[in-house]
């Protein structure tokens, strides 16, 4: 009797144990300290020295439009002659290169900078040198001359699951280091139209403002992810969070190392999402892949034997999950290098090779100046016999590196069809829309064959939202 009732008081308490463990591995997979109490603390020593704090000074809103810095204009309203204080922002920024000073953050982050101070977790402060951007996926690269740095490894951003575990590191708020826990909730996130070129990481980490430009990483200590935005009511923090994946990040900082800037070049082929129907029809497994549905004349894809209906479910041995996934990998890829293509035609694999060509043959135009995108000139887009024979719009002829036109994302040859909702067939078209507009330019554009569409704000801080209202906000 008495053995009986000891097994089941054993039973009960056991089992009372269990009840109580359980949240607290549902929550994390914790990492044990010296004491012997759970916890991330090991891992984090090792990765926060590498998640940097970013201040940028800009100038303000009324020193950036004209209008304000004309004395005249100033004393007629009665506003004060002495210039406005300079205005100041907060995000984070992760070391990825100890040796020669490396640290990304996001270009939102960055933009309009007069000054960008880097913050050390050890206190130490350094100016930092712009090095190149690259809008399109909202990542920039500074340099710091710093000793004794301490960078994160760079994971593999491909190998990442719905569910596994991540924590997030930045500046929220401008409180200083912060670290939050969650998991991945989603991959291949795009169409939000935050940027160009999208394939975000969601997660439930906690991201705020001030968190954009920091670190995303798995329990390796390893940079999976630069986290980027949120999507909330009013900016508020609801678990959705969305970080630009680490080989896209690779991808571009090579590019901006090696030459300054992010060369996009064209295959000349446009592509779409497989549907079940489609897949059923073409013979194939699934719906992973992106099917080619026109291949321009003459174009690198079409003298590379690449044909209507071909599925490409491979580039340079990764998969392809779907056209934006192609897009975003073939944008990657400088303007000259050699890619290799996974198809499958008619059921059957087939590898082929193609180079990266210029967007588009852009000499010999005749080029206007843009006065509200400035370092950019435009001519009238001539298609010839080409495939774009029936595009009408704006031809973007050249656009000087770090300029305000370069930084707003704008790069030689892109063809401006629309602003403001408006179709615009010529330059002069173009210049008398731009002129009658205000602070906002909302610009639709093609480059290459993808359709882009770039919101410039001129003079303007912020958009305040309405009580309640769903936004998607960089943080």
């Amino acid at each position: 009797m008495k053995k009986s009732l000891k097994f089941a008081t054993l039973q009960a308490l056991l089992a009372v144990l269990l009840v109580m463990a359980l949240p607290v591995h549902a929550a994390m997979p914790f990492i044990s300290s010296k004491n012997g109490i759970p916890s991330l603390a090991p891992l984090l020593q090792d990765v926060t020295p590498a998640v940097v704090n970013i201040s940028v000074q800009t100038r303000s809103a009324i020193e950036e439009n004209p209008l304000f810095r004309d004395p005249f204009f100033r004393r007629f309203f009665e506003l004060p002659d002495q210039a406005a204080r300079p205005e100041r922002s907060a995000g984070s920024g992760v070391i990825v290169d100890a040796g020669k000073g490396y640290v990304v953050t996001n270009y939102h982050v960055i933009k309009d900078a007069q000054q960008i101070l880097v913050t050390l977790k050890d206190r130490r402060q350094f100016q930092a040198k712009l090095v190149g951007t690259d809008p399109g996926t909202d990542i920039a690269l500074l340099k710091i001359e710093a000793k004794n740095l301490q960078a994160l490894r760079l994971g593999d951003s491909d190998l990442l699951n719905v569910g596994d575990f991540v924590v997030a590191i930045g500046n929220p708020f401008g409180l200083g280091q912060t670290v939050t826990s969650g998991i991945v909730s989603a991959l291949g996130r795009s169409g939000l139209d935050i940027e160009g070129y999208e394939d975000f990481i969601q997660t439930d980490a906690s991201i705020n403002p001030g968190n954009s430009g920091g670190a995303l990483i798995n329990l390796k200590g390893e940079l999976i992810g630069i986290n980027t935005a949120i999507i909330g009511p009013s900016g508020a923090n609801v678990g959705i969070g969305f970080a630009v994946p680490s080989m896209m990040v690779k991808a571009v900082l090579d590019q901006i190392v090696r030459f300054g800037e992010v060369r996009r070049g064209r295959l000349g082929a446009s592509s779409e999402d497989i549907t079940h129907d489609l897949a059923g029809s073409l013979g194939l497994a699934s719906t992973e892949g992106a099917i080619i549905s026109t291949v321009e004349p003459n174009s690198p894809a079409e003298k590379a034997g690449m044909k209507p209906r071909d599925v490409v479910i491979g580039v340079n041995g990764r998969a392809v999950r779907n056209a934006a996934d192609l897009r975003n990998k073939v944008g990657m890829m400088p303007i000259g290098e050699t890619i290799e293509l996974r198809l499958m035609r008619s059921a059957k694999p087939l590898t082929i090779k193609i180079k990266i060509a210029k967007p588009l043959d852009i000499a010999g135009t005749e080029a206007e100046t843009v006065p509200q995108l400035a370092g950019a000139t435009v001519a009238n887009f001539n298609a010839g016999s080409s495939s774009r024979e029936k595009i009408e719009g704006v031809l973007v002829t050249k656009v000087d590196a770090n300029s305000p036109a370069w930084l707003h994302g704008i790069r030689p040859g892109d063809i401006i069809v629309g602003v403001n909702r408006r179709k615009v067939r010529s330059v002069h078209e173009f210049l008398a829309v731009m002129q009658a507009s205000q602070n906002v330019f909302m610009i639709n554009l093609l480059r290459g064959v993808f359709k882009l569409t770039i919101v410039i704000f001129l003079s303007v801080r912020a958009v305040p939202s309405k009580s309640g209202q769903i936004e998607i906000l960089v943080c």
